[in-house]
């Protein structure tokens, strides 16, 4: 594990060595996954709706407390817009809470009510959203940081619409709270350069997925290796039914998706036999079979040259960022 170069609010909020934010993996966001990140450095959070078997989630909690010796890790907790499918994220946050979790991300809609449970049960909280606005009202209702995801994100960075880098730098303007930024990073330099632009962590996804503690089918992770930056595409752009935009791998599932979409289809029953996350999870990270599911991938897939173990990876990026530095304090004019 590399030394500590950055002192960031959001390294100080979270107790963490690097300001690196492993992104919430759905189905893939288990217990190897974020203690590997937490003991390289960074902080990463289960996300509970991975594990729906009974008492799989609570298992995973206590797998994850041993895995990383007792060392701080985080859960992920949704919000819906339906406020009966919210019980079930109060019992995780319940769970996790009587378990020692005090570090959360949140993200999805009205976030004023978890964030205060949080807080009475002596959790710190950073929210994550796709836009301006939905920042600034949950630093509004309390969030100790904010994650700005910019339209570059794998998986669903909702109704993003700008750049990565120029969502972080108007949000890094306007807000006053711990500010991460993701989408598109995967090196060391784009690291340097979102801490330059006034953000206090980075949020990495894509980077990450062919990473040796990723439980998912070797054939996947050879899929993400050889990923070029065409490897990902777009489906459900703009204003859907199917709520916003869903940057995934270019496969044979995806484009089967764009070819209904351009023959008119726009409700989800249209698309329900496809797009099934257990396609996903059954077909491919299980099965092996990377042309089935819509797999979320963004594009920094592309700086994935090898399956390695997720401290490596970091390590890699903290020194990339070290040298990037470098070079720029020796750009620097003598006075």
């Amino acid at each position: 594990m590399r030394d500590p170069i950055f002192r960031t609010r959001i390294t100080e909020l979270f107790g963490i060595r690097h300001p690196i934010l492993g992104g919430g993996l759905m189905w893939l966001s288990d217990a190897a996954y974020v203690a590997g990140i937490v003991n390289a450095g960074g902080m990463a959070f289960l996300t509970p709706r991975s594990f729906p078997e009974d008492g799989a989630f609570a298992a995973e909690l206590e797998r994850c407390r041993a895995l990383t010796g007792g060392k701080p890790f985080g859960v992920n907790l949704n919000i819906s817009k339906v406020a009966a499918s919210n019980r079930s994220v109060i019992e995780w946050l319940d769970l996790a809470l009587r378990a020692g979790v005090r570090h959360f991300e949140t993200a999805g809609n009205a976030p004023g009510d978890m964030i205060a449970r949080i807080h009475a049960g002596g959790g710190v909280v950073i929210h994550k959203c796709p836009l301006l606005r939905h920042a600034l009202n949950a630093e509004r209702e309390g969030a100790d940081a904010v994650a700005i995801v910019g339209m570059e994100a794998g998986g669903h960075p909702g109704p993003a619409e700008l750049p990565t880098m120029l969502a972080g730098a108007l949000a890094a303007r306007r807000l006053r709270v711990p500010l991460a930024i993701g989408g598109g990073i995967g090196t060391g330099g784009q690291i340097l350069a979102a801490l330059a632009v006034g953000a206090d962590a980075v949020v990495i996804g894509s980077r990450f997925l062919a990473a040796q503690e990723v439980w998912a089918h070797p054939a996947y992770k050879a899929r993400v290796v050889a990923a070029d930056e065409r490897a990902s595409v777009v489906a459900f752009g703009g204003n859907t039914p199917m709520g916003g935009a869903w940057r995934v791998m270019d496969n044979a599932t995806a484009r089967e998706v764009r070819r209904r979409e351009a023959a008119g289809a726009a409700t989800h029953d249209a698309f329900a036999d496809i797009i099934r996350g257990t396609e996903s999870r059954d077909g491919c990270y299980r099965g092996g079979d990377p042309e089935r599911g819509m797999l979320s991938l963004g594009a920094a897939a592309v700086f994935t040259e090898a399956v390695e173990p997720l401290e490596a990876i970091i390590d890699q990026l903290i020194d990339e960022a070290g040298a990037a530095r470098r070079r720029i304090d020796g750009l620097a004019v003598e006075a």
